[in-house]
């Protein structure tokens, strides 16, 4: 199974100083979960996200997040053909492998849920009529800080569609003097080639059935996704969901390592970026509720 240790090498090529951050990204396309890059303008979200969507042979599209974003221009519409008197449905941006969604949190509520279906059953109904999309389809979003002007903040259903959350930050200063002398970033995106067909990224996500998750490891994962449902300090904790997340994550890490088998290890790595998200803290509600 190369195809994720492969996507690994691609995106370290083109965002520098951020191996575990592009570790999770590439577990995560293996594991076929969707991201959401959290934090500040300029660290390279979007220019990761191009890195996943550049990696692989398929077809890709990116969407614009804005407040005049409407729910058809992610979906596609119904369109009325006088010569024909009849309607046609012309596809939009979500009909693609790869749905790169830049800055999904200036989007309204109302075009965010455009993506609940398509995220959650692989399928998007328009006009009343479902059409499936893609195998494999995978959406990598990137927001703003939550409170930032003119953004609205990802409702607790939404945030859980995606599998993992990640944060970039700042590079470190030997990282941030080889960007400075160009290194990486939109030219080394540039140069990219993909690493895998669609059939061949399609197969590599159903191998990981064949990873071994063995009742120790499980349990671990268990006990970690239940104290989040008795820790003092949180309103909600994690659903059965996020388990499933969190092993499909662990079997990601270890084909990326190149084993046949999870670790605690690989569990322990995988849940904060799996579980943050969808936690919320009793500090969050006194504020929401004062």
């Amino acid at each position: 199974m190369t195809t994720g240790p492969a996507l690994f090498a691609n995106l370290e090529r083109v965002l520098l100083g951020k191996r575990e951050a592009l570790r999770i990204v590439s577990a995560a396309a293996l594991g076929g979960g969707h991201v959401l890059i959290e934090d500040e303008p300029g660290v390279g979200k979007t220019v990761l996200a191009k890195a996943v969507a550049r990696s692989f042979a398929v077809e890709s599209a990116r969407v614009q997040g804005s407040v005049d974003l409407l729910p058809s221009d992610v979906t596609g519409v119904s369109v009325f053909d006088p010569s024909t008197t009849s309607w046609s449905f012309r596809p939009g941006p979500v009909f693609h492998h790869v749905l790169v969604i830049d800055e999904i949190n200036r989007a309204t509520p109302r075009s965010q849920a455009a993506l609940l279906e398509a995220m959650a059953e692989r399928q998007a109904t328009v006009d009343g009529v479902t059409y499936p999309l893609p195998v494999p389809f995978f959406v990598i979003a990137t927001q703003n800080p939550e409170g930032d002007v003119g953004t609205f903040a990802l409702p607790a259903g939404q945030r859980d569609r995606f599998a993992v959350s990640v944060s970039l930050g700042l590079p470190d200063a030997a990282t941030e003097r080889r960007i400075l002398r160009g290194e990486g970033g939109e030219a080394s995106l540039r140069e990219l080639t993909p690493i895998a067909s669609a059939d061949e990224w399609r197969l590599a996500q159903g191998a990981l059935e064949s990873i071994h998750v063995s009742d120790p490891v499980l349990d671990y994962a268990l006990a970690v996704v239940a104290a989040t449902r008795v820790h003092p300090d949180l309103a909600e904790g994690a659903s059965p969901r996020a388990g499933q997340v969190l092993i499909r994550m662990a079997r990601a890490l270890a084909a990326i390592e190149g084993r046949s088998y999870a670790l605690p290890d690989d569990v322990q790595r995988a849940a904060p970026y799996v579980l943050a998200h969808r936690l919320r803290w009793r500090a969050f509600e006194r504020t929401r509720l004062a």
